[in-house]
């Protein structure tokens, strides 16, 4: 392939029979930072949560059953409203619940319980999840079909920034300015002194998620103003029977398999994000540090390990130039193995690090199993991506069931580092339909 080739390709890359849409990209690319913030400022809040109504990891972890359960729920009515209307109602329609949820934080607070702040994340989510079913496929339709897995990938590096973003905030406004008694010390607090413990944490935690409606509400209000096309003739099954585009889904083996794999890869991204946090604090406190400094050092961490997944997300842009995505997939699939077992029986700060490393490998992979299982649906793409979003469920299934392990009474082994099994066989899928696609 030609230098002019690949120039062409750049150029290419958001424009669609002659027509450029480098501003609807910008505006809709933002969204992509938006959830990666929302994504990655809940991480760490299972232990957060866990600490502050004193309960198990495993109780903790409701939190992304309520999350991700949104995004389930959610994606199939998302897919059907964008049949209806359009791309930027579904969008509108996102950002709106979005804010809802984040504000329904302040009377959770007041509460003062657990479950509204689930029934807030749920909400929450459910805007995620129609922000994700419209802007995905929308960001496949604005160029070339050759190009349209490079460009999703390319929007999709916005997503870690959000994300990174998402992890400062955690880590310098919530978990850093929590009280900084331990688990064990808040267990032997009496019930007036541990209600007022937990009122001053609350408040710390809802700040950011009040100060996000406002960005939340600026980014709907720009949206509005904005004139973003329909591309509705790239979609032409728009008000067809759903039956038939079921079926002609469901008999799509690349599209059923993808569902597959992204329900796994989300499942191994969110328990690598989430109990990077339990893996390190047992690690350095280990090494002598309290229980608070050990978890904002984790996060530090976890936010080298964005820094570094943002990176690859640029760099596996240039490599699919060359490369076919399935092949270049199932490479970091089996590296990610590899690194998971320094994570399992290594331990410590080597053990830490390859689960840093494991970012980089993740990098590429929902964009990637997005595009390859949605690259010959044609007409059905609102309700193909909707499948896709619904296998987000993997991050709500998957962590209960590591935080079950990590709960577990493991004498050979420590029972944080055997949990990492969990994304390690989740890897395995991926490796599979990459190795499938590669040709």
């Amino acid at each position: 392939m030609s230098i002019d080739d690949n120039n062409k390709k750049s150029r290419l890359l958001v424009t669609r029979e002659g027509v450029s849409y480098v501003l609807p990209f910008i505006v809709v690319t933002c969204c992509f930072a938006l959830w990666g913030f929302a994504n990655d400022i809940t991480n760490p809040m299972v232990k957060a949560f866990s600490k502050i109504f004193r309960m198990s990891v495993t109780d903790g972890t409701l939190v992304q059953v309520a999350f991700y359960g949104g995004y389930f729920c959610m994606a199939l009515p998302a897919a059907l409203f964008i049949r209806r209307h359009s791309f930027k109602s579904g969008i509108v329609m996102g950002l709106t619940l979005y804010a809802l949820g984040v504000l329904l934080f302040i009377p959770a607070k007041a509460v003062g319980s657990f479950w509204p702040f689930l029934i807030a994340y749920f909400i929450l989510t459910c805007g995620l999840s129609f922000l994700e079913t419209t802007a995905n496929p929308y960001i496949l339709l604005m160029g070339d079909r050759e190009t349209a897995t490079r460009r999703l990938n390319f929007a999709q590096s916005f997503n870690p920034i959000g994300s990174l973003a998402g992890m400062f905030v955690a880590m310098n406004f919530i978990q850093a300015r929590l009280s900084p008694l331990d688990t064990a010390q808040r267990a032997t607090l009496g019930d007036a002194e541990f209600e007022a413990l937990k009122q001053n944490d609350l408040g710390v935690l809802i700040q950011p998620y009040a100060l996000l409606s406002v960005v939340i509400i600026a980014l709907l209000v720009v949206l509005l103003a904005v004139r973003v096309p329909a591309l509705r003739e790239a979609s032409s099954g728009a008000h067809a029977p759903l039956w038939p585009a079921f079926k002609r889904l469901w008999a799509n083996r690349s599209y059923r398999n993808g569902v597959a794999a992204q329900f796994f890869y989300v499942g191994a991204q969110i328990t690598c994000w989430t109990f990077i946090i339990q893996y390190g604090t047992r690690v350095f406190m280990a090494e002598g540090m309290s229980e608070q400094a050990a978890e904002v050092l984790s996060q530090r961490y976890n936010i080298v390990a964005m820094i570094i997944f943002c990176c690859m997300r640029f760099v596996n842009i240039y490599l699919m130039k060359y490369i076919k995505p399935g092949r270049l997939m199932a490479f970091f699939a089996a590296v990610a193995l590899l690194l998971l077992c320094g994570v399992i029986f290594a331990g410590g700060r080597v053990g830490m690090c390859c689960l840093v490393g494991v970012s980089a490998c993740m990098s590429l992979m929902f964009p990637t199993i997005y595009g390859i299982a949605l690259g010959d649906v044609n007409e059905d793409a609102e309700l193909g991506s909707a499948g896709l979003i619904m296998a987000i469920l993997g991050g709500s299934v998957l962590p209960a069931l590591q935080a079950m392990i990590i709960d577990s009474d493991v004498q050979w082994l420590p029972a944080v580092n055997l949990s990492f099994v969990v994304p390690a066989l989740c890897f395995v899928v991926v490796l599979l339909y990459g190795l499938r696609h590669s040709r």
